[in-house]
Formats: C-alpha cells, sequence, structure tokens
C-alpha cells in the first residue's frame, strides 16, 4: 500500500469573511480546475454530511462527503468514489493573517494499493490541481 500527503496554501487579499463565504459554498466550485459542475446529493448543503458530486471537463466524477466543519476555519471531507485511491481525506482551511489577508490551505492524505509509479504518477497530478485550483481560487477576489 502506498500513501501520501500534499498540502498547498495561497494568500488572499481579502478578509476572513469573504474567504469563508467562498470557499464553503461547497457546490460551487467555479474555481475548481476543470470543474465542470458540482451537485449536491442529498438535502444538506452545508455542514457535517453534507454529500456533493464533482463533475469534470474530462468525464470523470468525484463522489464526497462533508466530514468536519468549524466555521470560518476548516472543512474537511472524504473522497467515496471516482479517484483511484482506497482513501481520501482532505481539509481546507483559513486562517487570518491581518484585517485584509487570509491564507488558504489545502491538504491532504490518501492510500492506493496502485503500483509505486502509478501512485506517484497521480500524487503529481493532484498536487498540479492544487496549486492551479489555489491559483484559480485567488483571482475570484
Amino acid at each position: 500500500m502506498n500513501s501520501g500527503s500534499i498540502k498547498k496554501s495561497v494568500t488572499i487579499d481579502t478578509d476572513l469573511k469573504k474567504a469563508w463565504s467562498k470557499i464553503s459554498e461547497i457546490a460551487k466550485l467555479d474555481w475548481l480546475e476543470g470543474q465542470k459542475s458540482t451537485k449536491f446529493l442529498g438535502e444538506k448543503k452545508s455542514g457535517v454530511g453534507s454529500k456533493r458530486l464533482i463533475s469534470f471537463e474530462d468525464g470523470s466524477e468525484v463522489e464526497e462527503h462533508i466530514v468536519g466543519w468549524q466555521v470560518k476555519e476548516y472543512f474537511s471531507y472524504i473522497a467515496i468514489s471516482g479517484l483511484p485511491l482506497n482513501a481520501y481525506h482532505a481539509t481546507i482551511s483559513t486562517e487570518k493573517i491581518n484585517a485584509k489577508s487570509v491564507k488558504i490551505t489545502w491538504e491532504s492524505y490518501f492510500a492506493s494499493d496502485s503500483t509505486k509509479n502509478e501512485f506517484e504518477n497521480f500524487k503529481k497530478f493532484l498536487s498540479n490541481f492544487y496549486t492551479q485550483s489555489l491559483k484559480n481560487l485567488k483571482k475570484e477576489f
């Protein structure tokens, strides 16, 4: 079994309330690289127990469930299907730097029984995906 983690951050010139408002809209992911659409699965729209299905331009779909939620601090989610992994847990968090600046961090832990080469290739892909998505998010402000 291969396991790994990725952690990427971006500093955005905005206040904490606006940053949280943007990232906590978990089915409005226009900043997510390659995202075609996102829809809720179920009635719950925020907080622990919310579920979403993200469709990507390449035809892939990833189902995610929110498993942790602290307003203006973070939310955590797990991927249920759609990734070449046995386990995936990620957290997107906010950290107020000052009144006009917020650091947003996206980190994940994952495991797969794929070959070492396949795993390393996916890890590179995911790292680039996080980096580009966070750049896109920054442009939204």
